[in-house]
């Protein structure tokens, strides 16, 4: 069984990219295939690099029972487009970043946008929550679930993935 190695990717990685990645293990977990798709997140810039996510997220997310407990981190364009199957940007700023950092033709085939894969909602984008309110944080995490699911969906079609 091949493993998916999959990269969500936000501005900073403080809010949205790290709550991808709390939100999709959580899910894979579940549904049993949290040893064949792995999970991580960056940022398109490193100013975070080190830190914990936004309090205001990890509050949110655990609230919903998601731990956010990765460190914020800066995509690494030598690394990050060998190592990862799909590269997921939160917003169209990410999308044209990611573009302008792949090296090639394949690099650019692995990047998709979060937001592509949701099934209840209709957003092209998932907002960034750190100017604003808990209604923001709230809002994110509706849309992460619901694309999580959907991006869960899409492996599973389109690979071998079983129940283990």
């Amino acid at each position: 069984m091949t493993e998916i190695h999959l990269l969500f990717v936000c501005l900073g990685n403080i809010c949205r990219s790290p709550a991808a990645e709390a939100v999709m293990k959580v899910k894979l977990e579940k549904k049993g295939f949290g040893n064949l798709i792995h999970c991580d997140s960056a940022g398109i810039i490193g100013f975070h690099a080190g830190e914990p996510a936004d309090a205001r997220m990890r509050r949110h997310a655990l609230r919903r029972g998601y731990q956010v407990t990765s460190l914020s981190r800066q995509v690494k364009r030598d690394h990050d487009f060998d190592h990862f199957d799909m590269i997921i940007g939160m917003d169209d700023q990410n999308i044209t970043d990611l573009n302008t950092v792949a090296r090639s033709a394949a690099d650019r085939k692995k990047i998709f946008r979060m937001t592509d894969f949701c099934e209840k909602f209709n957003y092209d984008t998932v907002p960034d929550p750190y100017y604003g309110g808990d209604a923001g944080f709230e809002l994110v995490l509706d849309l992460l679930e619901d694309a999580c699911e959907g991006l869960i969906e899409h492996l599973r079609r389109g690979s071998d993935l079983e129940r283990v």
